[in-house]
């Protein structure tokens, strides 16, 4: 077993080196879900073999410990040699290879229950939503709010809250569904959601914006203007770059519903279809979003993100958000 767990724990670390150093793109909930069921196998085989095993050995040792004692009494030797506590100590104590998995599983259980069904960090590893979010800002995603899911399927089974205009929500990127987006909910089910010559309109209605100055891009090192949205009954701060084209290049029928969505020289028009949410960054011209990949379906939501818990590099970034 020892060499069984020696190699499992080498697959491990080669998954993960490989993870790191980006040969291959990583499945956190899956390795999670896996770490869990093994070791779970590994408390239920020490639990009801190995433990009693050792127990078992223990008190064979003691047994016969004390009829070796008894007699060399009747020999008249009282002294005997021999610590046997000692060796029941040894004999109890669980190898190093139970210790670093069946020891593990309670931490590990507690683990996955908590980032699978309340709640699961995520790091900001872009700049697509900066004025609220900054490159390397640590958040919590809550994942009961929208509905409790299945882990690694993430197939709904309790529905809860629906997706609100406004909203700053974690998804699986549909281009790639291993991967986890960002970005804020701007267009629900039903919706039209027109991006004009930089301007935002739902429903043919411009979304009120007002200007507060300039903001410092850290990412380009220069001032971008700043404008405070009323999106929904969410108000947050976006950039609009005037030195960006408003014009949406690519292949824009390279995704599901792309016939609901006109591209003209001033910018993009969409129909949200049934089911579907329409995602953009607050960084409004440095953003990759609904704009050139299309529409979030509701079975690739992960959660709402609502809290920052830590920046390394500025820990006043602590705290809640819109």
């Amino acid at each position: 077993m020892s060499t069984l767990t020696a190699a499992l724990y080498a697959v491990l670390l080669v998954y993960l080196g490989g993870w790191f150093l980006g040969f291959w793109t990583g499945n956190f909930a899956l390795l999670l879900f896996m770490l869990t069921v093994v070791t779970f196998l590994y408390w239920l085989a020490e639990r009801f073999h190995f433990k009693p095993a050792r127990e078992a050995a223990a008190a064979n040792l003691a047994s016969q410990d004390a009829a070796r004692r008894a007699g060399l009494a009747k020999m008249g030797i009282d002294k005997v040699d021999g610590d046997v506590e000692q060796a029941q100590r040894k004999l109890l104590a669980q190898p190093w290879w139970l210790d670093w998995t069946a020891g593990l599983f309670p931490v590990i259980l507690i683990v996955f229950l908590l980032r699978s069904f309340l709640f699961e960090p995520f790091k900001i590893p872009s700049g697509s939503m900066v004025p609220t979010l900054l490159v390397g800002d640590l958040i919590l995603v809550n994942k009961f709010h929208y509905g409790i899911r299945l882990p690694v399927l993430n197939t709904k089974i309790i529905a809860n809250k629906d997706p609100q205009r406004g909203d700053v929500m974690v998804f699986r990127y549909p281009v790639d569904p291993r991967v986890d987006y960002i970005k804020r909910v701007v267009g629900i089910p039903g919706d039209e959601v027109a991006y004009l010559n930089q301007k935002l309109f739902i429903n043919g209605q411009p979304v009120p914006t007002k200007a507060l100055g300039e903001f410092y891009d850290e990412d380009s090192l220069r001032y971008v203007p700043m404008f405070s949205e009323l999106l929904g009954a969410v108000e947050h701060r976006i950039l609009v770059d005037p030195k960006r084209p408003a014009f949406f290049g690519g292949d824009q029928k390279s995704f599901p519903f792309h016939e609901n969505c006109r591209y003209q020289p001033d910018g993009v028009v969409c129909k949200v279809p049934p089911g579907h949410y329409f995602m953009m960054g607050d960084n409004r011209d440095n953003s990759q979003d609904s704009r050139f990949w299309g529409f979030v379906p509701d079975e690739n939501i992960v959660g709402r993100a609502f809290f920052v818990w830590m920046n390394f590099g500025n820990l006043g970034r602590i705290g809640a958000f819109n």
